[in-house]
């Protein structure tokens, strides 16, 4: 799994703003595949390393759904909130905006707790950058394995939300293919979800 890891995270994204369908597909892969790297990070101890990349998947995610959502989302939203929708939030995905888009796709896509899940996995970042803190005022974590049950946790979600809303929008799209299929597989293995 680890070749086929490495060569599916670093082939290029297709270009939202030509292929939005394939540019949710590779976010979902990645979403998938940083989520499995997250879990054997955690099952080697790797808790900081393990919080980062649960990170990244979350943000992949958020991408893939971006795109999936784009006809609902700028609905919402006024001209030049639309272009930066198009232009930065899709193909960038900025951390600094994350929390806001997490907000907009739990009210735009009808995701529930998207926003608060979104605000969980940026503890996380927080916590890959400042590590433990028993004051808790660099990080939300007092210890590695609160922050382990929150990795844990945040992937389960990842995982559900992958099932039940993107496989079958990208199943639609034909855009599903049996990477994703494997990687979902081998993500809720590791989760004890399978």
């Amino acid at each position: 799994m680890a070749a086929t890891t490495t060569a599916a995270l670093n082939q290029p994204l297709p270009k939202p703003g030509r292929d939005l369908a394939g540019y949710a597909s590779a976010r979902t892969l990645e979403a998938l595949l940083e989520g499995v790297l997250a879990l054997e990070f955690l099952e080697r101890g790797f808790t900081r390393n393990a919080a980062g990349k649960a990170f990244q998947a979350w943000r992949a995610l958020t991408g893939a759904l971006l795109a999936l959502e784009k006809d609902r989302i700028v609905e919402r939203l006024e001209r030049e909130e639309r272009k930066w929708l198009t232009e930065k939030a899709i193909p960038r995905v900025p951390s600094t905006r994350l929390k806001a888009l997490g907000q907009l796709l739990e009210e735009a896509a009808e995701l529930p707790y998207y926003g608060p899940l979104t605000d969980k996995a940026l503890d996380l970042h927080d916590y890959q950058y400042h590590g433990p803190d028993p004051d808790t005022e660099l990080s939300k974590y007092r210890g590695r394995e609160e922050a382990a049950k929150d990795i844990v946790y945040i992937l389960e979600k990842l995982a559900r939300i992958v099932e039940e809303r993107v496989k079958p929008r990208l199943e639609q799209e034909g855009k599903w293919t049996l990477r994703h299929e494997e990687a979902l597989k081998g993500l809720k293995q590791k989760l004890g979800l399978a």
